[in-house]
């Protein structure tokens, strides 16, 4: 079948003119988080789940929140705390006593987006019930398994100031996340624009339900039609296997620094994010750049350093950009 990028191109920037409209609409309450807009975004079209790192008040409840209300989906947030049991989050079966029976109490698991707050705060087997849930996209209550609603997209923060008391992810559970994303402070002026919409007498307003939901299944078909050239392919892969046999790609000395090198869920996981990406900036075709926005946030909790790298200071994401430095670019 002939390809006529043309074609893609226009049916695209059909498709995503929503987009645009969601980025407005929740500019209106939030300011600045473009990269953590977009990466909900990313894993809305994907059904990729997210893992945010940041401290505390960087608004990344409002911003999960705002976008589920503009999306029309439905939304949950899950308070991770030591005593959390996995029936907190899935439900349970229910005693009946007049009928003498049980029946299932969903958990707030079924909803269209999953706040979990502070995952790492809770013990492994609830996160283990969390993720079992993001993998299958099912769960079992009792003997009866039940389908999640679609879309079902997890967004799990962790905090990096405080590590008393957490319970960290295990690497292979991790991987389970689409994107790893960190967010930041706000520069001057964006906190300065924060100060003057959170101490106003009325709450910024902005549209809720403009984007139905059948919108965004269609928008998930589309990034199919995306082009992706063999030649992109190639390069992603080139990036991934760097990580695990660096000194064949130029990395002299990197294989003393990488534990482990990203799993072949990463090579996926950046070609459907560089669909994505490209499917934001509303064009039809994947581009080198388009690995190379996304890359770090896919690879940044795939690619673990050695002890020897954690002795000398170098990151996950030193190790990332000196692969992304080292290997050609088509």
């Amino acid at each position: 079948m002939e390809f006529n990028i043309n074609e893609v191109n226009e049916f695209i920037r059909k498709e995503s003119a929503f987009v645009d409209v969601i980025i407005t609409e929740a500019s209106k309450v939030i300011a600045g988080q473009r990269h953590l807009i977009e990466g909900i975004i990313m894993g809305l079209l994907t059904d990729g789940h997210i893992l945010v790192e940041g401290v505390p008040g960087l608004a990344k409840t409002l911003t999960i929140r705002t976008i589920s209300d503009i999306l029309s989906l439905s939304f949950q947030r899950i308070q991770f705390t030591p005593d959390l049991l996995p029936a907190d989050i899935i439900g349970t079966m229910i005693y009946n006593q007049s009928t003498g029976s049980f029946t299932a109490k969903k958990g707030p698991v079924f909803t269209n987006i999953l706040l979990a707050d502070e995952i790492n705060r809770a013990p492994a087997k609830v996160q283990s019930a969390l993720l079992e849930a993001m993998q299958e996209r099912q769960v079992t209550i009792g003997e009866t398994t039940y389908r999640l609603p679609a879309p079902f997209l997890v967004m799990a923060t962790q905090n990096p100031i405080e590590q008393e008391g957490t319970y960290p992810l295990p690497e292979a559970q991790v991987d389970r996340f689409f994107l790893k994303i960190r967010v930041d402070y706000p520069s001057v002026q964006e906190e300065k624009e924060i100060i003057n919409r959170m101490t106003a007498a009325q709450f910024p307003d902005y549209q809720k339900k403009v984007i139905t939901p059948e919108i965004l299944i269609r928008a998930k078909e589309a990034l199919f039609r995306i082009y992706v050239d063999d030649k992109i392919k190639d390069y992603a892969l080139s990036i991934v296997f760097a990580s695990r046999k660096p000194e064949e790609y130029g990395l002299k000395g990197y294989s003393q620094l990488i534990e482990y090198g990203a799993s072949p869920r990463a090579s996926i996981c950046l070609i459907q994010a560089a669909r994505a990406n490209a499917f934001i900036r509303r064009r039809g075709y994947v581009t080198p750049e388009d690995i190379k926005s996304v890359g770090m946030d896919v690879l940044r909790h795939r690619i673990i350093p050695s002890f020897e790298a954690e002795a000398e200071n170098i990151t996950s994401e030193k190790i990332i950009q000196k692969i992304f430095d080292t290997v050609e670019v088509p």
